[in-house]
Parts: structure tokens; sequence; C-alpha cells
């Protein structure tokens, strides 16, 4: 019994001044790849949740109990009623840790669905959201984990336009990028670009340069302080910008993962393939964004 937690790409990022209840406004346009975490249930004596894989050590030092992942079941269990099962559930971490790709919110989405479809809990997909909710702004759209628009807090969701798969790089320094950071540098630059504006979208945009076109009229207003919190991200999208196969690259999120957008799955893979040879301490990974993915 196993569920997939696909990394969350924000294809746009558009982000307001704080409001008086100490929240950023948003309005992103979020996609979601199909290279991610896992989750696994196996039996056991009790129940308990465990971590391993590529980036597992990064969250050794985490309390447990703090996890969003393991609250989201202790909260699963509270609002069904039912008592804990006989199960281990652990969490294959392949995804960079505080990396601008929701990582642990996916991972507890991930974690709602799998449990309450495996014990057959009577709690509906709303109740679900609610529980993401709880967990973070962007909870319900990795809940859902397909193509949304975020407004509000990022948990406000809209449909987002209809778009084909999109073949895509993803590239992490291997250097964490703290999100508190991130919107305290974004609050001292006061960048008089920035808002939290939703750009006119069409119904559908119905291939990449479409989709590259809409796209070249947005931002990431997280971008310009990730690069003060974590230089290295200058030196991935340099890299990435200047790749022949590239046709629009930027930041995720609050960072430190950059994505490329391609033309075709092949030349995102060429560019991968490049990249990796190139720069061995990187984390790189050919994807296809959109959603919802079966892995």
């Amino acid at each position: 019994m196993s569920g997939f937690a696909p990394a969350k790409v924000n294809l746009f990022l558009h982000v307001g001044p704080v409001d008086a209840d100490g929240y950023h406004p948003v309005a992103s346009l979020m996609s979601f790849a199909d290279v991610g975490d896992r989750l696994r249930l196996t039996p056991a004596d009790a129940f308990s949740f465990g971590v391993e894989g590529d980036f597992a050590e990064a969250l050794a030092g985490e309390d447990p109990a703090g996890n969003l992942v393991w609250r989201a079941a202790q909260r699963l269990l509270t609002l069904a009623g039912a008592q804990a099962p006989d199960l281990r559930l652990t969490l294959d971490k392949a995804l960079p840790v505080a990396a601008g790709l929701g990582g642990g919110s996916s991972d507890a989405g991930a974690a709602l669905k799998l449990l309450r479809d495996t014990l057959g809990l009577g709690v509906d997909d709303d109740g679900l959201l609610a529980i993401a909710a709880e967990l973070g702004a962007d909870g319900p759209a990795c809940l859902v984990a397909h193509p949304v628009i975020g407004e509000g807090r990022g948990d406000q969701l809209s449909p987002a336009p209809a778009m084909p798969p999109l073949p895509t790089v993803l590239v992490n320094p291997r250097r964490p990028c703290s999100t508190g950071q991130v919107y305290r540098a974004f609050d001292a630059l006061k960048a008089p670009e920035s808002g939290a504006d939703l750009p006119r979208l069409a119904q559908s945009y119905d291939s990449v340069a479409a989709v590259v076109a809409l796209l070249a009229q947005c931002r990431n207003d997280l971008e310009p302080p990730a690069l003060g919190v974590c230089p290295q991200i200058a030196e991935v999208l340099g890299t990435l910008r200047g790749a022949p196969q590239t046709c629009l690259a930027r930041l995720s999120g609050s960072g430190a993962t950059c994505f490329a957008l391609c033309e075709t799955v092949s030349e995102a893979e060429a560019l991968a393939a490049r990249l990796s040879e190139a720069h061995p301490d990187w984390w790189v990974r050919a994807c296809r964004l959109g959603g919802p993915w079966s892995r």
C-alpha cells in the first residue's frame, strides 16, 4: 500500500505586502511533477512513522511529532474517531528539503489520502482539505495535486487553465532556502513591481510555447530575495537560462529549486543529463509538469 507525493512547482508567484494578520497575499499558478516522494504502509506492532531515502538525513534531527506527515495522520484519526492501526507509515524522501517544492505539504496530502482509503475512514474530501489547510497555506493545493490557481494565502483554489504536459528540468543546488528568511528579505526589499495580481488567463493553452508566452508576462516575486538568502540560486538560473533547450527558467516558490521548461521530453532529458554530468553536486531531474500523476 503506497501513495505518491508529487513535487509542486510555482509557475508564477505574485506576492503582495504583508497584511494586518501578518500574512502575504499571493496569486500563483501551481503545477505538479511526475517526480516526488513516496509514502508506504506496512504491518507493524503499533502505529509508527519513519523516514528513509535520499534526503532522509536532512530530517534526521526533526522531532517525528512535528513532521507534517505524522501530524496529518494523527489529525485524520482524531477526525474519523478511529483507533491507531497496527501499521508503520514510511516516508521515502526523494525530494530535497526546504526546496520550494511543497514537499512537506505534498507528503502530508499523500498520507491523508493513503490512510483514508486504506483504512476505509469515513472522512470526505472536504474533511481532508480542512486538515491540509491546518498544516500549511499550500496544503490544499498539494492535496489536490493537479494544476490550480491559488490566491489569498495560497489556499483559495480555482481551476487552472487547461495545459499540455510541460517537459521540465528541476535543479536544486543542494542548499536549503528558508521560507521565513526569504519573506523577511522580501519585506526589506519592498520591490515596487511586486503584488498579488492575477494575470488575465485564457481557458486553455494548447502548446508549450503558449504557456511560455503567458509565463513570460509573470514573475516569481520571491526570486530576488531568495538570491540574497541562497546565492547559489544565481548560478543555477544562469546555467539554465543559457541552455539552448530552455524556453523559460524560473525559481519555484521560495527556492532553492529552479525549473526550466523545454519544448520536448527529449530536450528536457538531454539538458538534465548534461547538467548532471557538469554539476554532480546539484540535484537534477527531468520530469513533466501537469498531473494528477500515478506512480
